[in-house]
């Protein structure tokens, strides 16, 4: 698609459909990636379940949700965990998501995160100084993927007077019977419906609130999304969307991140993500319009690691490659990029 042909999209749908975004080798990549966090899941006391449905509540009073910033943490399926923390499915399809750093804290999905795609399509929607804010691998794993309900994005990352622009990257085919997104065409233009701030009131154990009741929207005005594997959906902050459970024995796996623009434009202090001081020069700053860095750089700029290679978020551990380690990697070599 060209510049013009992106941003009439937008304009017109409040989402835009660009197929071959991604090579089914670089997908793979993430696929792989994906993979890796489900060998090294955090002990059953600390595993957190992630739902739209029934568990928002649990979700507002979660410290391990709102803390999740700037590292990367393990969100599981509510059917995959037991009362008592112990998985009732097979680990490797536990997991609900991954978030909210990806973009900061791993070289693979880091690299891909600020590619020249990326900042073309970017510039193509007017931004002049876009920020990654929020990154997130979600699983929708056959049989067990959970149900998105209806929302906009916008509810959880809200700025003013631009909309934020979120990046859904399918990493697998997305089907109506594998959970793909479904989308209301033009439903961006009709406002901001509800948000999620965070809890002015300390004295509360939700840290985190509503300011209104869930909308209810009639299902004759969605419509499914189906793409192929490396297809990129690109979704302005007000389009209402959703997908539903997984029930096929397919699964469809998608890379997502959001960018907002910095330039003239108001990131509000009350949503739930805001800098952290593990990413206070790089979760918001770094923008998609700087210098592409290589896969080496990448490795270099990482964070330290402990002595086991292990690097330590807030109160879980998440194995990740050392320096050497990634470098010697296939999967970041530059000719395999």
């Amino acid at each position: 698609m060209t510049p013009d042909e992106i941003s009439q999209k937008m304009d017109e749908d409040g989402f835009v459909v660009i197929k071959d975004f991604l090579t089914p080798s670089e997908c793979d990549k993430m696929v792989a990636a994906g993979l890796d966090f489900t060998k090294n899941l955090p002990p059953k006391e600390q595993r957190n379940v992630f739902t739209t449905v029934d568990g928002e509540k649990k979700q507002m009073q979660d410290e391990y949700f709102l803390t999740s910033n700037d590292v990367i943490r393990c969100f599981f399926e509510d059917a995959a965990v037991g009362p008592d923390g112990e998985l009732t499915v097979d680990p490797s399809i536990s997991l609900n998501k991954v978030g909210h750093a990806l973009h900061y804290q791993h070289p693979i999905f880091r690299y891909y995160t600020y590619c020249d795609r990326v900042k073309e399509v970017a510039k193509a929607l007017g931004f002049k100084e876009p920020a990654v804010v929020q990154s997130m691998y979600i699983y929708k794993n056959p049989g067990i993927g959970g149900e998105v309900i209806p929302h906009q994005d916008i509810t959880y990352l809200h700025t003013a007077p631009v909309a934020p622009v979120g990046f859904w990257i399918a990493l697998e085919d997305a089907t109506v019977e594998n959970g793909c997104l479904w989308m209301v065409p033009g439903s961006h233009k009709s406002g901001i419906h509800r948000r999620l701030t965070r809890n002015s009131d300390k004295d509360s154990k939700e840290l985190l609130i509503y300011d209104t009741p869930a909308p209810d929207y009639p299902e004759s005005g969605f419509v499914p999304v189906p793409v192929s594997k490396g297809t990129c959906i690109l979704l302005h902050g007000n389009v209402v969307h959703r997908s539903a459970h997984n029930h096929s024995s397919n699964g469809r796996p998608a890379y997502t991140f959001h960018i907002v623009e910095k330039q003239d434009n108001q990131y509000s202090a009350d949503n739930w993500l805001q800098e952290g001081e593990r990413a206070s020069n790089g979760h918001l700053t770094p923008t998609v319009s700087s210098p592409q860095a290589s896969p080496m750089e990448v490795v270099n700029r990482l964070p330290p690691h402990d002595a086991d290679d292990r690097r330590v978020y807030g109160e879980t551990e998440i194995l990740t490659p050392s320096r050497e380690q990634a470098i010697k990697s296939s999967q970041i070599k530059p000719e395999d990029l």
